[in-house]
């Protein structure tokens, strides 16, 4: 017998269909709520709400669980490329050797991007957030790009999807080049996915950028533990977009675009800004803590809680790990780590965060981690979005697909005026 949850509302009672995942994860089918019982659900920011069922990622914040496509993200990271995981997320699957040098191959043949697209760079004022441009460049691949719109045609679809996941990473690199004033770098047909982003974010005509291979495996798993994180709000703006049916570069846009916040993607370059506040001004860590817990002070420790995860965010004790291992291997010295980490020994201990489920986050150590490779502060979210691309494709790919699509189009509970008169003019006083 299919299993229900019964509602009694007013003395009626209503038996509702109650949905189980392969994990065993329960949901409460309200689907036919409203036409059942004239009564909606209120839930402000969705948080107990599905707007889904997906087979993409799998996340338990109790226990600290994040697989892609069954697989755990922490042999992922170690094992993997990120041109594995992309290819995994949107098509369900790890490749075979052959579908692997098929994606490489695309990925390196859609690599360029339109030259005219260089004058809409350049009208972008100087100064503007390289996410402010990536949003715009990437609804701009669609008149550039026409031919790969069309996501119904059956002959070829994925080449749609690895050319945006090729061309957003030179639309990234070319951003930075050009707000420095330096010479665009173009991708090489003889580097990785990782390691021609890193030659064209760094090479120049004067000094040659030297490829280190720990820094371009570094790369790839700060790529591979951002690219994708179930209903988060830029994937559920994708998804709220996508939607309506609109192009896929439309939806992507909106991705980024909701990314860009502190409170989502912002929030590792938002961590290095507390962390070089907190060093540059010498602020005693026993009153960051202090300030963190005082209820009347609006200061918010960034890089510990997260909305799902009740423990350790997995991706955060990979990242330190990783953070570790760069700086050491080029023995470099940065404070900021030092500060992380004593703000960690101090937070996982104190009962208050402990009790309140705030540890450390994949934001909290992934942007020390960016600081070793080079990668500007203004750059942080843009790399962001790059590692999460193939999971927004995935999750558009899976909505488009649903069968049980439906426009996004959530209720409210209307708390204005009640209907009233308009007043002419000289009557109002």
């Amino acid at each position: 017998m299919d299993e229900t949850a019964k509602l009694i509302i007013d003395g009626v009672s209503y038996d509702l269909p109650v949905l189980t995942g392969t994990e065993g994860d329960k949901a409460i089918d309200i689907r036919k709520l409203l036409s059942s019982t004239g009564y909606i659900t209120y839930d402000p920011g969705f948080g107990n709400t599905g707007s889904c069922a997906s087979s993409i990622t799998y996340m338990d914040g109790e226990r600290g669980i994040l697989r892609y496509r069954g697989i755990p993200v922490e042999q992922l990271a170690e094992y993997a490329t990120f041109v594995e995981i992309a290819y995994l997320l949107i098509n369900g699957h790890l490749p075979t050797q052959d579908e692997l040098n098929r994606t490489r191959m695309i990925l390196n043949d859609t690599s360029m991007i339109h030259e005219s697209m260089h004058v809409f760079f350049q009208a972008f004022p100087r100064g503007s957030h390289p996410m402010n441009i990536l949003s715009s460049m990437v609804n701009a691949l669609r008149g550039f790009y026409p031919e790969l719109y069309d996501h119904d045609d059956p002959a070829n679809p994925e080449y749609t999807y690895l050319s945006l996941v090729s061309k957003v990473r030179t639309l990234a690199a070319m951003s930075y080049k050009i707000s420095k004033g330096d010479k665009v770098i173009y991708p090489r047909h003889d580097l990785s996915y990782c390691a021609n982003f890193l030659n064209m974010m760094f090479d120049s005509p004067v000094k040659p950028y030297i490829i280190d291979e720990d820094i371009v495996k570094a790369l790839n798993v700060f790529w591979i533990l951002h690219a994708d994180h179930e209903q988060n709000c830029s994937t559920a703006a994708v998804r709220v977009v996508g939607s309506g049916k609109v192009n896929l570069y439309s939806a992507i846009s909106a991705g980024v675009s909701a990314l860009w916040g502190p409170l989502h993607g912002g929030a590792n370059q938002a961590v290095i800004e507390m962390l070089t506040d907190i060093h540059e001004n010498g602020i005693p860590l026993e009153t960051i803590i202090a300030k963190a817990k005082s209820k009347k002070d609006p200061f918010r420790l960034m890089g510990f809680g997260h909305r799902v995860y009740k423990t350790y965010d997995p991706r955060a004790k990979i990242m330190k790990r990783m953070a570790d291992k760069i700086l050491s291997k080029f023995r470099r010295e940065d404070p900021l780590l030092d500060i992380a980490k004593r703000l960690e020994e101090i937070a996982i201990t104190d009962p208050y965060f402990v009790d309140h489920n705030l540890y450390p986050n994949v934001d909290f150590y992934s942007g020390i981690v960016l600081r070793a490779m080079g990668i500007p502060t203004n750059m942080f979210t843009v790399m962001f979005a790059i590692g999460r691309l193939p999971g927004w494709i995935s999750q558009w790919r899976e909505s488009i697909n649903d069968p049980h699509w439906r426009i996004s189009r959530p209720r409210q509970i209307y708390t204005g005026e009640q209907q009233r008169n308009y007043v002419p003019t000289s009557q109002r006083i």
